[in-house]
């Protein structure tokens, strides 16, 4: 395999990582490293077939698919990718903290609550800030969104009556409450008058609740209540455990009559767009799945080594993925699976994966190519896939039942996502 080489600078002899933060994607290029970023040396690779089972066998009808490959397929995720999954826990008790029915100054319905698994509220707790259209009949529910956010629900807006949330440094051992001047900074990556304006709700929990993002031998957060999953090759995750979060949070919606269950779809960017795949591929009640740049280890494709790759993001983010996705390491084609199946562990729901031309570290590209990669099985499925062959152009989306597009600008989650998003959730949730 060719590669190119990172050559420092006088400067950079002197700077070990150079850090992008951007929608809590980090780039690091440690000096030395080695990345790809000309399409012309990305190497020969062979992908797995989805539709051929571990033994051979082509898999020809719907059937085979479901009793057997599709199994099949999410065991070895489980095995070699994002661990073990625990079993559902009930959840214990809902502690509501509000229920607005004039927020935004009249314009939405604003809930926040917190789940606890245990009756006394001990444990961790997942602390939901929910946005809905408002009601034109008592009993009308919304399709909605749900989704993590990065730095706190307060983030998400700057309505100063969002409770602010605690906030997990790396190493600490216990959560600090944020400054003020955070409120609302991520405002633009949430669009939220527009989503509620559009006729759908809005779920998102911070994704620290469920798992704080740093690795410490997983002793925080929801890992806690299984301690059996760790110690193992297939160790249960923090992707992992982000996802188990969100199916949580989904039983809620359930039993809220707000919301229509059965029209829910999962979003997700950066690492958080590798957890709603994940998500969508283990919790078949999630109507659709939205990855935004989500790159290695989500939508890419491992084998093309483009950008990130399994050796990078396992060294830079060990609590990620299990401890038997080490072994692909510089070893990518050894892998049982790559990411092209895990977008078909989705089918025949819609799935919509995005990228962004300037956001070279996630491989737009190989996103593109794991989509073609699923088609087969949705059109196994009986419904379409991915309409087109060739990448289309920058800022052109293609909306088939899988879809995809790659907009202008850099790794961050943009208006331009979130109105095709929209239009998506329009054509399969309404």
């Amino acid at each position: 395999m060719v590669r190119t080489h990172f050559v420092p600078t006088s400067l950079a002899l002197f700077v070990l990582l150079i850090i992008r933060c951007m929608g809590g994607h980090v780039l690091a290029e440690a000096q030395g490293d080695e990345f790809n970023y000309d399409e012309a040396k990305v190497p020969k690779y062979t992908l797995p077939d989805p539709l051929v089972t571990s033994d051979g066998q082509r898999v020809t009808n719907a059937d085979t698919w479901w009793t057997k490959r599709r199994p099949e397929l999410l065991s070895l995720f489980k095995e070699h990718v994002y661990g073990a999954m625990p079993p559902a826990r009930k959840i214990a008790r809902v502690e509501t903290h509000e229920v607005e029915l004039q927020g935004l100054g009249g314009k939405v319905i604003r809930k926040q609550l917190t789940l606890y698994f245990s009756k006394d509220g001990s444990g961790p707790g997942i602390h939901v800030l929910i946005f809905a259209p408002k009601r034109t009949r008592e009993t009308e529910s919304f399709p909605a969104f749900i989704g993590y956010n990065f730095d706190g629900n307060h983030t998400v807006h700057e309505d100063k009556n969002i409770r602010m949330s605690n906030i997990w440094d790396k190493g600490a051992d216990a959560p600090r409450v944020p400054d003020e001047s955070t409120r609302g900074s991520r405002a633009a990556q949430w669009q939220i008058e527009k989503v509620v304006a559009r006729g759908y709700a809005l779920a998102t929990v911070h994704y620290g609740d469920v798992d704080p993002d740093f690795y410490d031998e997983f002793q925080n957060g929801i890992h806690t209540l299984y301690p059996d999953y760790q110690n193992r090759g297939d160790n249960w995750t923090s992707i992992g455990a982000w996802a188990w979060g969100l199916s949580r949070v989904l039983d809620y919606l359930e039993t809220d009559d707000l919301i229509d269950a059965n029209r829910v779809a999962v979003i997700g960017h950066s690492r958080l767009g590798k957890t709603s795949l994940w998500t969508g591929a283990t919790d078949q009640r999630f109507a659709m799945v939205i990855s935004n740049n989500s790159g290695c280890g989500g939508a890419a494709l491992a084998r093309r080594r483009f950008g990130e790759t399994v050796a990078q993001i396992n060294s830079a983010f060990p609590h990620w993925f299990c401890a038997n996705h080490k072994n692909y390491n510089n070893n990518e084609d050894a892998m049982p699976v790559d990411h092209h199946q895990l977008i078909a562990l989705i089918a025949p729901r819609p799935v919509y994966v995005a990228s962004a031309q300037e956001d070279r570290w996630a491989d737009p590209h190989g996103e593109f190519l794991s989509c073609a990669g699923a088609d087969d099985v949705y059109r196994l499925l009986g419904t379409e896939g991915l309409p087109v062959q060739e990448w289309p152009a920058v800022n052109h989306p293609v909306l088939g039942r899988i879809a995809y597009h790659v907009r202008s600008g850099k790794h961050d989650v943009t208006e331009y996502d979130w109105q095709q998003y929209l239009d998506f959730a329009d054509k399969h949730m309404r």
